[in-house]
């Protein structure tokens, strides 16, 4: 029995500390979100590929967020990737968002809403980043934007 309890402390003693991912979570999001803009601002696609989840999904919901049908997605990383290479980095900004945002942080996931800020475009409540903490790390796994209604 000594041996058995030995062990189980034993292992204990290797295993992996890692904080919990609520601790840190709003400083990790926050560098995610500084390395996002400053990737957008540089045309950085590792930068990029080192933040957006594999199974991440672009949605822009052509400001009907209520009806999906004509929504424009993107899924996968191959697919978010394809939307930075065709539509923002085309676009040469110098400033980009999200401003005033609320994050919230529940266990593995988290979200943050917010101002979209695209250059000089500026619509309050306009857009929704999703984030997991997967592999002990936080990761990006989606993104909707044009929530805001044009009514």
């Amino acid at each position: 029995m000594g041996g058995v309890v030995f062990s189980l402390l034993l292992a204990g003693c290797f295993a992996s500390h890692s904080p919990p991912p609520a601790v840190g979570a709003e400083q990790a999001i926050a560098e995610l979100m500084d390395t996002h803009r400053q990737a957008v601002l540089t045309d950085d696609v590792q930068g990029l590929l080192d933040i957006w989840a594999d199974d991440g999904i672009i949605i822009d919901a052509n400001h009907t967020p209520d009806d999906p049908t004509d929504d424009h997605v993107w899924r996968g990383l191959d697919a978010v990737l394809s939307y930075y290479a065709t539509v923002l980095f085309p676009l040469y900004l110098t400033e980009i968002g999200p401003v005033d945002t609320v994050l919230t942080v529940n266990g593995l996931e988290a979200v943050m809403t917010g101002t979209t800020m695209i250059g000089t475009e500026v619509s309050p409540g306009g857009e929704r980043w999703t984030f997991a903490f997967r592999d002990g790390e936080w990761k990006i796994i989606g993104l909707t934007f044009n929530l805001e209604s044009n009514h």
